[in-house]
């Protein structure tokens, strides 16, 4: 028998920066004297320049740790970029690459590639296999890989490996370690293995068309590998490590893309949990942060480990040369900028069998046997308990009367007259005495017990009568026969009559209640309105407040609604964390609220919630 204890090595007290690397798209357009050209270009292997939109003249430098041109290949990327990181996964750490930009800027063929020029993705689980196959025997160690495959589409986790799956849970063990409960693991033992895995699971993952790209990702993909190695002496040390390769969706402006319906829903939901991804990068790098928003989306619940974590993080920002991709570019590279500040601290997860003997049972025996003097008193002490508890006539019957005893000592009493031994008849008339005596005495504490009961029960009735007596008095008086009828149930049922109290007081509330309620509703159908007039009443008290004030109300309103922060949304009235998100997300795609009844465009909100929404808060605000 073994047990696994997790340990950390000396490595969890160093620190590995989040390493950020540039790639820029090749131009699409066409390059002549009409065109204006690209907007952003490289200066070296680390820095590259972005045109000043405030002035054109002027320029903006980047300098991150590494800059892949537009000439730079697959091959490029993964040696300077991934493949460093991947000697760590095989030693019991975690490492993570994931791609960043906006849409039409390349991250799918980063991470996918294609069949002549594959990506990150098949270039790094291939690595993987021959730096294990590359191990040598005489280390000691059995190897064993295996791979996840997940889709994060409209806040939803869905399992690419097993299709039509529901929505999964993500979870966190008591190490901070990120589980998804129900995610189909797989094992595979060489890389033509992954990949028949690994296509066809692709093919699972929601794609669409939009103006700027044909095959457009509608949902952020993440492949896991797992290496776990085994020791295969004693103590069997167990290192697990693993590999996130995450392909993100690119943040749409739906203006250019066109999109529309289930289309602008998705790029919705794309946009919102980037920007929670922008807030959990500010919330680390600003260092005072007493709660970093992990867990406000799917997407950065995942990520927790990558960024802030334990992981060796590396994010491929993909970026369009294009000036139509000008402010998606300058908000990504800002991004990028701020992501490389981010601090993780890595460690090796490590499990030890240590055998598990029974040694302080075993000492416990030892001593009990030795001396016999601490069982011997614990016995005493138990005895001399027992023979207090059971001074009652009460206690005695409460032990003696339970069912178990009389059934053993029927079973006794036939065990023993069905034996038919001669020499022990003797014996067997004996022990059926003391079975007779033990029933007597049974039957002399039932007896006693009822009757101390019969007493308890008296006193106690005596004691709620004359209580009854006393809140009764005055109704004695208006209701004299009904009156002698609830005596004789508090002297025969004294529960019954302390119950039957405060319910007719209840029933004489629900009958005020009820006569309220009838005279509400002959009100107010005397003063019902014709049809098509509900709004007017309803809106009868804005005519009730001074024009001026209540459009210095309303603008206020719509001041927090298109300026406010997330905590500034909430503080309005009837808008929770919920409603509040979905309004920076749709002021995000649309722009600013030019009235208050734009909010009736916000998903779930009804007319309703809109009608409640506006009275309390131009009401809250007249109020200040």
């Amino acid at each position: 028998m073994a047990q696994r204890v997790a340990v950390q090595d000396g490595a969890s007290k160093k620190t590995a920066r989040v390493r950020v690397a540039v790639r820029l798209r090749p131009y699409m357009g066409k390059l002549d004297e009409k065109s204006e050209g690209p907007c952003v270009r490289g200066l070296d292997a680390q820095n590259l320049e972005i045109i000043n939109w405030r002035n054109a003249t002027e320029t903006v430098k980047y300098n991150f740790d590494v800059f892949h041109g537009e000439q730079t290949t697959q091959q490029d990327v993964f040696l300077s970029s991934v493949k460093p990181i991947l000697p760590h996964i095989l030693n019991g750490q975690n490492a993570s690459v994931f791609a960043y930009g906006p849409t039409g800027a390349g991250k799918t063929h980063t991470m996918m590639g294609s069949s002549d020029e594959p990506g990150v993705i098949p270039r790094a689980v291939r690595a993987i296999f021959n730096m294990v196959k590359a191990k040598d025997e005489a280390e000691g160690w059995d190897y064993s890989i295996g791979m996840s495959y997940l889709e994060i589409y409209n806040e939803k986790v869905l399992d690419l490996l097993s299709p039509g799956s529901q929505d999964l849970p993500i979870r966190e063990d008591k190490d901070k370690n990120i589980l998804i409960p129900g995610l189909t693991h797989t094992t595979i033992t060489s890389f033509s293995d992954f990949d028949k895995q690994f296509v066809p699971a692709s093919l699972n993952r929601t794609t669409a068309s939009t103006k700027l790209n044909q095959r457009s990702s509608r949902s952020h993909a993440v492949l896991l590998i797992k290496v776990v190695r085994t020791q295969r002496v004693l103590p069997h040390r167990q290192q697990t490590g693993k590999l996130y390769l995450i392909d993100l969706a690119g943040s749409e402006d739906n203006r250019r893309t066109g999109n529309q319906g289930i289309r602008l829903k998705e790029s919705g939901a794309i946009n919102l949990s980037l920007f929670t991804l922008s807030k959990v990068v500010d919330s680390l790098n600003s260092g005072t942060a007493i709660r970093v928003p992990y867990r406000d989306s799917k997407l950065t619940r995942l990520l927790q480990d990558s960024l802030g974590g334990s992981a060796h993080s590396v994010m491929i920002t993909n970026i369009a040369p294009e000036y139509k991709y000008y402010f998606d570019t300058f908000s990504a590279l800002n991004f990028a900028s701020k992501s490389k500040l981010i601090v993780n601290k890595p460690f090796t997860c490590e499990t030890v069998a240590v055998p598990a003997l029974p040694v302080k049972r075993a000492r416990e025996d030892h001593e009990a046997g030795g001396s016999g003097t601490e069982p011997q008193k614990k016995r005493q002490k138990d005895e001399r308990k027992s023979e207090q508890e059971g001074s009652s006539p009460s206690s005695h019957f409460n032990s003696l009367s339970q069912p178990s005893v009389m059934d053993r000592l029927v079973a006794l009493e036939k065990l023993m007259m069905k034996r038919q031994d001669k020499d022990g008849l003797s014996v067997l008339k004996d022990v059926a005495q003391e079975i007779q005596v033990l029933k007597d005495r049974q039957r002399e504490f039932e007896s006693k017990a009822m009757l101390l009961s019969r007493l308890a029960g008296e006193k106690s009735s005596a004691k709620q009568d004359a209580a009854f007596k006393n809140t009764t008095a005055p109704l004695q008086r208006r209701q004299a026969t009904a009156t002698k009828v609830n005596k004789q149930q508090a002297v025969v049922q004294p529960l019954q009559v302390s119950q039957l109290h405060p319910l007719q007081q209840l029933a004489v509330v629900k009958k005020q209640s009820v006569c309220v309620k009838k005279k509400e509703r002959k009100l107010s159908d005397q003063v019902e309105p014709p049809d098509g007039k509900e709004n007017v009443i309803e809106n009868c008290w804005e005519s009730q407040l001074d024009t001026s004030m209540l459009e210095n109300s309303t603008q206020k309103i719509l001041h927090v609604l298109n300026n406010g922060s997330l905590k500034e949304l909430k503080g309005l009235q009837q808008i929770g964390d919920k409603k509040a998100k979905l309004i920076l997300g749709w002021r995000e795609i649309h722009g600013h609220f030019t009235r208050l009844e734009d909010l009736l465009k916000v998903e779930g909100m009804t007319e309703k919630r809109f009608s409640s929404f506006k009275k309390a808060n131009i009401l809250s605000s007249m109020g200040k």
